[in-house]
């Protein structure tokens, strides 16, 4: 037997799911069907794949593995296909949170007047990669360290961290703050894609109380509804102003890289110019002087 794309399908349909009940239901197709199909995929692979051993499945180490790498494979035939039929190659820009920040709009209108033929699709995905590690995007706008294999980066600029405040908090009005300052407050922290964690505060002022978030709308609902405040960066402020929140600069807080990635290895041909007019729209002011 050799490994055909319908193998693939089916792994995804049920990393997805991590159901066979629904993958089946997915991809219209008997519950014995998609058993078979699974282990026939693990028998040539072999590897194991899909933990059954308890009444949820899981995927095993190598199952994580396997489902970043079928979905690039998967993407790359669909994408290739609907080019050779004549539709249009979309360029997938993903980002976990803010884009662009303020430059959002400018990078988008002038990819548009520059490559009307090439549609520039910019997808909020989140997690820490944007969907770049498992292929559901071409290139990704991120925050902070990224130390996924197979990735290439390039710094764009750098963003100055910010407090983020309920409106009527008694600091909101404050020109600046220092980290030490919300040492007393529960912290909101984004443990998906954020760039926030405890290790920015000194050992001797971490904040005591923290509440977990996954994504930037339940953190500005967190800090808005007065459950916790926050720390993010300055692209978050201009691309979520909100009348209930406050943002408040801070004296003593890195800033935090911003990058543009993309995977090693054969892409979208139109990245290089991507690169190009982000260097251009968004690299142009640094943070850091």
């Amino acid at each position: 037997m050799s490994i055909e794309l319908r193998h693939f399908r089916c792994f995804l349909a049920i990393a997805d799911t991590l159901s066979v009940t629904r993958a089946a239901e997915r991809l219209h197709l008997t519950q014995p069907a998609v058993s078979r199909t699974l282990r026939q995929l693990e028998q040539e692979l072999g590897v194991r794949l899909v933990d059954r051993s308890t009444h949820h499945l899981a995927l095993t180490p190598d199952g994580l593995t396997f489902r970043d790498q079928a979905a690039i494979a998967v993407g790359a035939f669909d994408r290739a296909l609907g080019h050779v039929r004549g539709a249009a190659w979309p360029l997938r820009l993903g980002h976990a949170w803010s884009a662009a920040g303020t430059y959002t709009t400018t990078l988008l209108r002038r990819w548009h007047e520059e490559h009307p033929d090439t549609p520039l699709e910019l997808l909020r995905i989140d997690d820490r990669t944007a969907g770049l590690a498992r292929g559901d995007v071409d290139a990704a706008l991120l925050r902070g360290e990224v130390r996924a294999p197979g990735l290439v980066t390039e710094r764009l600029t750098t963003e100055p961290r910010v407090a983020g405040l309920p409106a009527d908090d008694p600091l909101a009005h404050r020109a600046t703050l220092s980290l030490t300052e919300l040492a007393d407050r529960t912290v909101a922290l984004n443990t998906v894609s954020g760039t926030t964690t405890l290790d920015l505060w000194p050992a001797s002022a971490r904040p005591a109380s923290t509440i977990t978030i996954g994504n930037t709308d339940d953190w500005i609902a967190a800090v808005t509804g007065g459950r916790a405040v926050g720390v993010t960066t300055s692209a978050t402020a201009g691309m979520h102003p909100h009348p209930a929140m406050a943002y408040i600069p801070l004296t003593d807080a890195p800033p935090v890289p911003v990058i543009l990635a993309w995977r090693d290895g054969p892409g979208h041909p139109r990245i290089p110019d991507l690169i190009a007019l982000a260097h251009e729209v968004i690299g142009g002011v640094d943070a850091d002087g």
